[in-house]
């Protein structure tokens, strides 16, 4: 009797590791599911805020087009962020007909502007220093000057004088506060041209 016994459990013991086997690998298999199950969840909220803070706080813009030039050249990528408190010199986003463009604010409301012929610029009777601008140029422009900002609008103009349309013209003429996206905070693409930008 005890013989059987003891030949009976030597037959048991490899099944008893195969089974001890197969129940590592299950137990393995749910923590690796488990394991993947928060690792995607986790993704997925990280995506959720960034794209929460991209939208929200600090939109992400690349540029197109060269009215911003040499400041902003075509395909740069830029950081705005969400501000009101917008000044003579700052390089803004604002919603126009369905697309978003990119200027330097020149008058903030209530200021006064003239722009001679040559296109050197007046502000409140001050010639405004631009070492931004390469080319000094009137472009496309039919404002009767002097001109005073409206409220809450601002006057913008590019960079690249000669070209850009801007509220030189009465197609864009002056921007709404409300249509204002932010401030570009800096420029980070491409990097070896990463600044932040005043």
């Amino acid at each position: 009797m005890g013989k059987y016994i003891a030949k009976h459990s030597k037959r048991e013991l490899p099944e008893l590791d195969a089974l001890q086997k197969e129940l590592k690998r299950e137990r393995y298999k749910r923590r690796f599911r488990k394991l993947l199950r928060s690792t995607v969840n986790a993704l997925i909220v990280v995506a959720a805020v960034a794209a929460l803070i991209a939208t929200l706080i600090l939109p992400v813009l690349q540029i197109a087009g060269t009215s911003m030039e040499p400041s902003l050249n075509d395909g740069d990528i830029v950081l705005l962020t969400k501000t009101k408190n917008l000044e003579s010199g700052d390089l803004c986003a604002f919603y126009y007909s369905n697309k978003i463009l990119i200027k330097r604010i020149i008058a903030t409301p209530g200021d006064y502007i003239w722009i001679e012929s040559d296109g050197t610029v007046f502000l409140n009777g001050e010639c405004l220093d631009e070492p931004y601008v390469r080319e000094k140029a009137l472009g496309e422009c039919d404002v009767e000057f002097p001109y005073q900002v409206p409220e809450n609008s601002y006057f913008v103009m590019g960079d690249k004088r000669e070209t850009s349309i801007d509220s030189r013209s009465s197609v864009i003429g002056c921007v709404m506060e409300d249509q204002i996206i932010g401030k570009i905070f800096c420029k980070f693409w491409p990097l070896s041209e990463f600044a932040f930008i005043k």
